[in-house]
């Protein structure tokens, strides 16, 4: 392979202006691009956004998702560099800043802005750095050298996009180097980079073939979410659709399960009157004590009856004495359920 191509310097770039270059190069004359964020989109994996949704937006149908978690994207981008020197400093490899923009020498669509470029202590062979942040209930994706799926095909695109063989994660999700980063690294793999370029090129061919992907491969709530973006809200004034037999069987096990669900939810209503029957006297055994036990011989039944304090707004009060605050505090929800009933004919 040869060299990557320098696009552009992003530094100093506002946003507007590197989404320009983004999304069709600095010159406005590559049709469609990808970037490394979009790899994972396009295969599936992407816990935020589906396949659909991005080539929407890549035609020009769909304006992009405003982002749930501004201050945490923000706060991603000021740990990069903290991310980095400590990996520099586990590691001994030499981290270097890096504002290009770079074009893959073969495939003019593929695009890369990486985060940091690093030189390997050991041979000298450059590499890319990739910088994340996360929360510490994440942290257990990045234990014993392992990575998220969808962030290891981001790094792959990227090794293949500049033309190295060496690329490596720092992970951070606390202020404790020693226990909350994580810097595991991989190989560039020609075999799997092969697979993630034939499906790049079939991606392209869909955008200028106008040929949307199916949600076939995407995980079903993520899926409900996105269609709910696309589709916008129910509209009374358009017809019943009428659906051909081969969707008989999953209607029919829709109804099912949300019968099924109906009678749970019942049982549930049922047994908590049954679990408040038998409690009344225990209340009255307990009076203002929080614990109890009954010992057996084979165990210990442990009763908690403790006071628990959950405060609300009360929003009769802040209608009636504050009707302006209450109508600012409304915040419109909009959502749809797929409800399928049985009708005999």
């Amino acid at each position: 392979m040869a060299a990557p191509i320098i696009l552009c310097d992003c530094a100093g770039m506002d946003e507007t202006r590197w989404l320009e270059c983004r999304e069709h190069g600095p010159k406005g004359d590559i049709e469609y691009t990808i970037g490394g964020s979009d790899v994972a989109t396009i295969f599936g994996l992407s816990p935020w956004t589906t396949p659909l949704e991005l080539w929407m937006m890549k035609k020009g149908r769909l304006k992009p998702k405003s982002k749930p978690n501004p201050l945490q994207l923000e706060m991603g981008h000021l740990l990069e560099p903290i991310a980095a020197h400590f990996y520099a400093q586990r590691t001994g490899d030499t981290v270097i800043d890096d504002t290009n923009m770079y074009q893959h020498a073969d495939f003019p669509y593929a695009l890369a802005d990486i985060d940091r470029r690093l030189i390997q202590k050991s041979n000298g062979e450059p590499g890319v750095l990739e910088c994340k942040s996360c929360t510490y209930h994440k942290a257990a994706d990045w234990a014993d050298g392992a990575y998220p799926l969808y962030y290891e095909f981001q790094l792959r695109y990227y090794l293949a996009v500049l033309d190295v063989n060496f690329g490596a994660f720092s992970a951070l999700w606390g202020n404790n180097p020693d226990n909350d980063l994580a810097t595991p690294s991989l190989l560039r793999d020609k075999a799997k980079e092969d697979m993630i370029f034939e499906r790049l090129d079939q991606w392209i061919w869909s955008l200028r073939h106008d040929k949307p992907p199916a949600m076939t491969e995407v995980d079903p709530k993520l899926a409900l979410k996105a269609l709910a973006n696309i589709c916008g809200p129910s509209q009374k004034s358009l017809p019943t659709i009428e659906f051909p037999l081969k969707y008989e069987k999953s209607l029919r096990g829709i109804a099912a399960l949300q019968d099924e669900n109906t009678s749970l939810k019942q049982k549930l209503k049922e047994n908590e009157a049954k679990i408040d029957a038998h409690s009344v006297r225990i209340a009255e055994l307990m009076k203002a004590h929080e614990h109890g036990v009954l010992t057996t011989t084979t165990d210990k039944l442990l009763v908690d009856f403790v006071t628990k304090v959950t405060r609300r707004v009360d929003s009769g009060y802040l209608k009636k004495e504050h009707p302006s605050i209450y109508e600012e505090s409304l915040k419109a929800s909009e959502s749809r359920k797929i409800k399928v009933s049985v009708q005999p004919v």
